[in-house]
């Protein structure tokens, strides 16, 4: 058996060791913080990716809501159109029948000895012409024209008087609002006061 003698230094040999181990520890540290760098940078990526994901998603509900609310508008100005024809057609409804009653209280207010030549409407102004016994009946007719719940503010505009065939006639024309309803004559009148 041989005896080996150590001619090293022991603490030259410790000191190499620390190094091997110092190095083996840094490379270790090395790997784990590229480890935990690469780990967060496919963390970040996934959560990145999950929220473009969710945005998408987002976007298309919001282009969806989008066009839902375009076709509510459109359903709106449909509603709006047909409120509009259902309004014109109870308007015409309820002209046909006012009509009716107008003429009916252009008959009944009229006098004896007061005949109606021609009848224009303009809005809803009425301008009748007619020819009177006397200027007392176009007086009586005024008179029943305001008192009639369809018509207010009947306005004499010309009067004349003819002698022929020695009988005295006066012509006329007057306007009158028309009303129609008779429920208007009271807004009329607050309209017409001080």
């Amino acid at each position: 058996m041989t005896t080996r003698i150590n001619l090293r230094d022991w603490r030259a040999e410790r000191r190499e060791q620390r190094k091997k181990k110092f190095a083996a520890m840094m490379g270790l540290a090395a790997f784990g913080a590229a480890a935990v760098v690469v780990v967060s940078m496919v963390v970040m990526n996934a959560a990145v990716d999950n929220q473009r994901t969710r945005n998408s998603r987002l976007q298309a509900e919001i282009r969806e809501m989008d066009q839902k609310t375009k076709e509510i508008e459109d359903l709106q100005k449909v509603k709006d159109n047909l409120l509009a024809r259902m309004k014109v057609i109870e308007d015409l409804q309820a002209n046909r029948a006012a009509t009716v009653h107008f003429f009916d209280e252009i008959v009944s207010t009229l006098p004896n000895g007061v005949n109606l030549t021609s009848l224009k409407e303009q809005g809803s102004s009425v301008t009748l012409d007619g020819i009177a016994d006397s200027n007392g009946r176009i007086s009586t007719y005024m008179k029943n024209l305001d008192a009639s719940p369809w018509f207010a503010d009947p306005r004499l505009v010309v009067i004349k008087s003819n002698d022929k065939d020695h009988q005295r006639k006066s012509s006329f024309t007057l306007t009158v609002k028309v009303l129609n309803r008779p429920d208007d004559k009271q807004s009329v009148e607050q309209e017409d006061s001080p």
